[in-house]
């Protein structure tokens, strides 16, 4: 039965997978959803004897229904192949009594590759099923990491241009250093004098340009977007929940049917609803802990019903949360209103006329799977240290902010379940910021020159994305305002 996907904010609206895909956002500003979760077809000891591209291509064929088998499988074998530094793709490391769930062997070290290395590849045959007669340019807006994932994973595809905008001082040196040096004759970056939120809403406020479509397509162009916006980097991300189960139950941790709680490092929502979508489908999943950093906006929306962004943005050392509009949320908001496309456009008009709305008691109610916490600076840093001190393994900022989240959980409910902890990023890629939580002595140091003090540290050899950007030319000089950014893609596209 084929799967229809529909907008947000207009139930009557239906599409294709591919179509959803192709297009990224709907016609009304509001996401694809699928018109119903699917149920896993498998059994859990069936997916725990499956690799990670048989578990892919398994879960996918029940979201993109208009894909055949062969399509779907040159997909997933196009995606993960060599460019991940493990067989495993996203293996499992226990520390300290919980699962931390490593979501960076992908090309450019951070979990964002885990969707943007199969988009491409399901992009290029959505246009080709929707007889797409226009060059699809990529408009993104990233935190740090999906800029360089969707430029790695675009570079080069025929029949595509990317352009990324980033926060030009809301990024660690070594996710600038990725982007402006990423080579490819389709791609284009630009810094925005500004913050991630403004360059997200710049983007978005393009998507829903009609005229500037017609200006587009007169050009021979049409948008798409590689953020977790579109459905075609979402569904990806259930994958790895799935597989994460059933290695756990393959490995003997667990046995098949025991919850399993997951904690999630969250700044736009998507990775923490692809583990929803996975509970949804029937994994049996507990409580779906979303983490925050000191821009609590999800914390505070959990703990009180209302989400506010009018606060001060902070910069944190876990820069891809810094957030205060996250987008995906609104995929969550309208199943919790009864799919109430109407009452979902309303909040998101809300959101955007005065930075803030407020859910019904009916709607909390319905995001019981849902727990949230928070981690300021300090605590990360002291979580970092206290995990290296205590087993030697080493993690990331965002990680460290899970962490952190996971244990006061712990500690507040005492809940034993076994947890998986979702891990972003390669503690290479905040250098910095993790070997100064470890010894304050490190501090003293560059970030680049500390990438040579990690492998010891570490244990961990140093991964191809670093040693690659050390000696990469500066390629990208491009920064602008963020109201200058439609100038900014007509000059990227010679309009």
């Amino acid at each position: 039965m084929e799967l229809y996907y529909k907008s947000t904010r207009n139930s009557d609206l239906k599409v294709s997978a591919s179509k959803a895909i192709l297009t990224g956002l709907a016609p009304d500003g509001g996401l694809f959803v699928p018109e119903r979760i699917p149920a896993l077809a498998l059994s859990i000891e069936e997916l725990a004897a499956m690799d990670y591209q048989e578990t892919a291509c398994a879960l996918m064929q029940k979201f993109f229904t208009d894909f055949t088998e062969e399509e779907l499988r040159s997909c997933v074998e196009k995606a993960y192949d060599e460019k991940f530094d493990t067989e495993e793709i996203a293996p499992l490391a226990k520390a300290d009594g919980n699962y931390y769930l490593e979501l960076f062997h992908g090309a450019t070290i951070a979990f964002k590759d885990m969707a943007l290395s199969i988009l491409p590849h399901l992009m290029t045959v959505a246009a080709r099923k929707n007889h797409a007669d226009k060059e699809i340019v990529i408009l993104t807006a990233t935190s740090g990491d999906t800029g360089k994932a969707a430029m790695a994973g675009f570079a080069d595809v025929e029949g595509t241009r990317i352009i990324v905008f980033y926060p030009r001082d809301g990024v660690s040196k070594v996710q600038k250093l990725q982007m402006v040096t990423q080579k490819g004759r389709n791609v284009d970056v630009a810094a925005i004098r500004g913050n991630f939120d403004q360059a997200q809403s710049g983007v978005k406020a393009l998507f829903e340009d009609r005229e500037f479509a017609e200006e587009l397509a007169a050009h021979g162009y049409q948008f798409s977007s590689a953020n977790s916006i579109n459905i075609g980097r979402l569904v990806p991300q259930i994958v790895y929940y799935v597989y994460a189960y059933a290695r756990l139950v393959k490995y003997g941790e667990i046995c098949p049917g025991d919850l399993v709680n997951v904690v999630v490092p969250t700044g736009n929502f998507g990775n923490i609803l692809a583990a929803y979508y996975a509970k949804q489908m029937g994994l049996p999943l507990g409580r779906l802990i979303c983490a925050s950093n000191e821009n609590k906006v999800l914390y505070d929306f959990f703990r009180t019903g209302t989400y506010d962004k009018n606060r001060e943005f902070v910069l944190t050392t876990s820069p891809s949360m810094d957030i205060l509009i996250s987008s995906n949320l609104e995929r969550l908001l309208y199943l919790a209103a009864g799919e109430d496309a109407a009452g979902t456009a309303e909040r998101m008009r809300k959101l955007q006329v005065s930075g803030r709305y407020e859910i019904t008691a009916a709607m909390k109610e319905r995001l019981a799977d849902f727990d949230a916490g928070y981690a300021d600076e300090r605590e990360t840093a002291e979580e970092i240290r206290r995990l290296y001190e205590k087993t030697g393994y080493v993690i990331d900022p965002h990680t460290a902010v899970a962490s952190h989240v996971c244990r006061e959980y712990q500690k507040r409910t005492g809940d034993g379940r076994p947890c998986v902890i979702a891990s972003t990023a390669s503690p290479y890629k905040f250098a910095g910021s993790v070997l100064s939580a470890i010894d304050p002595a490190f501090g003293a140091k560059d970030e680049m020159e500390l990438l040579a003090d990690m492998p010891s540290v570490s244990g961990r050899e140093t991964p191809m994305a670093i040693r690659e950007i050390r000696e990469a030319e500066v390629l990208h000089k491009t920064e602008c305002d963020p109201e200058d950014m439609k100038e900014c893609v007509k000059r990227f596209l010679g309009m």
